[in-house]
């Protein structure tokens, strides 16, 4: 053993049999990590006034300083989603389930910002219940993995009225609706559709409004009854869904949820209309065979708490 090894044991207190600097410096480029602890704690060279390091040395250190760092900046950043996750409700954080539970994974999410000195849609002093936040920013993202329907983009994020009237099956139906919402003064549509590697389709619309009275109203054009107003694209016949939960609901917001009768044609079809303020949402999932209702019962209820 050299001399400089010696002093090195000796400084560090280790016995004369502990491993040389080459066996640690394999171990820490194997990714051990009790090896890279040991290893950041053990000064690495001489002093500046015993000469030089040698070369093999000066590679330990650059190994265990780039472990230290990356040690570092993984703690810190499993510490930080830790505190995010458990400060939300369970719905809050899209995808956290079981393995068998059928959710999707929805990118985390968020409200929009208000402007400056805007209120709430629900707050007191917002008797109006309008939504200051730009419409296009309170539709739900799609789940990761998706494929994005381009077509309900519209232009420049601003869907056209006889676009939205397309999801409805019979000419009369989209007539009608379309002359209640222009008496309504309907102000804007926004969308936004995609479809989930399983071969689900789902359209969300969101419909803006003057007030939420006058949103109310156009509400009721759609539904409300055991079953709704207009058919929608792909259904027969649909009627109230009496299984989605009753615990998903969100304060504030009108719900009615519908689902394809048995027996189905091609595909089920599962829509629900939301009423939020000065806003009207119509969500719908579709799917060959039959719809999962998991993902369905996720997409109106991440909607909703967006609204609200």
């Amino acid at each position: 053993m050299t001399e400089q090894a010696r002093q090195l044991q000796e400084r560090a207190g280790m016995p004369e049999d502990t491993a040389a600097p080459e066996q640690a410096e394999a171990r820490i480029q194997a990714g051990t990590p009790q090896d890279a602890t040991a290893a950041a704690a053990t000064p690495v060279g001489p002093s500046s006034a015993d000469g030089p390091e040698p070369p093999k040395q000066r590679r330990v250190l650059r190994a265990v300083l780039r472990w230290t760092a990356a040690v570092v900046v993984f703690a810190a950043a499993g510490a930080g989603t830790a505190y995010g996750i458990t400060r939300m409700e369970r719905t809050d954080v899209p995808g956290l389930a079981t393995e068998s539970d059928g959710r999707w994974d929805y990118p985390l999410l968020s409200k929009p910002p208000l402007p400056s000195g805007s209120p709430g849609p629900f707050a007191e002093d917002n008797p109006a219940g309008a939504h200051y936040a730009d419409l296009r920013a309170l539709v739900l993202p799609a789940p990761e993995g998706a494929s994005e329907d381009k077509a309900l983009n519209g232009r420049d994020g601003w869907l056209a009225t006889k676009d939205f009237l397309a999801e409805f099956a019979m000419k009369e139906d989209r007539t009608e609706l379309g002359q209640s919402l222009t008496d309504l003064g309907l102000r804007h549509v926004a969308a936004r559709g995609w479809t989930t590697q399983d071969g689900t389709r789902t359209r969300v619309y969101l419909l803006q409004f003057g007030t939420a009275e006058v949103a109310h109203r156009a509400s009721e054009a759609f539904g409300g009854g055991n079953a709704p107003e207009h058919e929608v694209r792909g259904a027969d016949v649909s009627h109230l869904d009496a299984d989605f939960p009753s615990e998903a609901e969100v304060k504030g917001i009108w719900r009615v949820v519908y689902t394809e009768d048995k027996p189905y044609g091609d595909e089920q079809v599962r829509h629900a209309y939301l009423q939020a303020g000065d806003i009207v949402a119509m969500v719908v999932q579709s799917r060959r065979g039959a719809a999962p209702a998991v993902p369905f019962q996720q997409t109106v209820t991440l909607q909703s708490q967006l609204l609200g």
